[in-house]
């Protein structure tokens, strides 16, 4: 099974490094020194990683062959892939690989669908799950265990635990706004018959007060 598992930024400094978003829970294994990765476009591949550090925080890839910015320029935005054993299983009984998280259906605790994974975004506090709800929109789901309660792969599913606000804001403030609305044009038509009283007399008063 062939993953995703970086996209390549820009340059960094003049001897053919460049920066590197991770995307994978496992760099060191992914993007050590000797990997071979598959590339998108693939005519650029494949690439071999020849060295590799952490500079401010981001990834930085040296690969065989390039040795210049320019040559490291022409990689830009280029996908890294790697050859994944889909039998295989990360260590640790907690984690999961993208692609086992790939399509899994997003239900609530009580049984509410909410939708389909349908990408991992990776980032330095936390993971995301991107989820494709039914009407095409997406919602972000972080990754944690106060939130994520089970991740069963044989019923391909992932369970949540949503705090409000996490998926109902949309509906939330849908609601709002036509209580707006109902209000507006209850005050409307309460002004509008309010102006039908006498000058001065008290159903005047009152419906302009409302």
């Amino acid at each position: 099974m062939q993953l995703v598992v970086a996209r390549i930024g820009r340059a960094h400094g003049i001897k053919g490094e460049v920066t590197v978003e991770v995307r994978t829970d496992e760099p060191e294994l992914r993007l050590g020194p000797g990997a071979v990765l598959a590339t998108e476009p693939a005519a650029i591949g494949p690439l071999t990683i020849e060295t590799g550090r952490v500079h401010s925080g981001r990834l930085l890839l040296r690969f065989e062959g390039v040795r210049d910015r320019t040559g490291a320029e022409a990689l830009r935005n280029t996908l890294l892939i790697a050859d994944v054993d889909p039998e295989e299983m990360p260590e640790d009984p907690e984690e999961y690989y993208d692609h086992q998280l790939i399509d899994l259906d997003v239900v609530t605790v009580d049984g509410t669908e909410v939708g389909r994974i349908t990408e991992i975004s990776h980032l330095p506090s936390q993971d995301l799950f991107i989820v494709e709800r039914p009407d095409g929109s997406e919602v972000m789901v972080p990754f944690v265990e106060e939130i994520v309660t089970e991740i069963d792969l044989t019923e391909q599913r992932a369970v949540i635990d949503p705090p409000p606000g996490l998926i109902d804001d949309r509906a939330e403030i849908a609601s709002a706004r036509d209580a707006e609305a109902a209000e507006s044009e209850s005050g409307a038509a309460e002004s509008g018959s309010g102006s039908t009283q006498e000058p001065g007399s008290a159903g005047g008063a009152e419906g302009g007060a409302r």
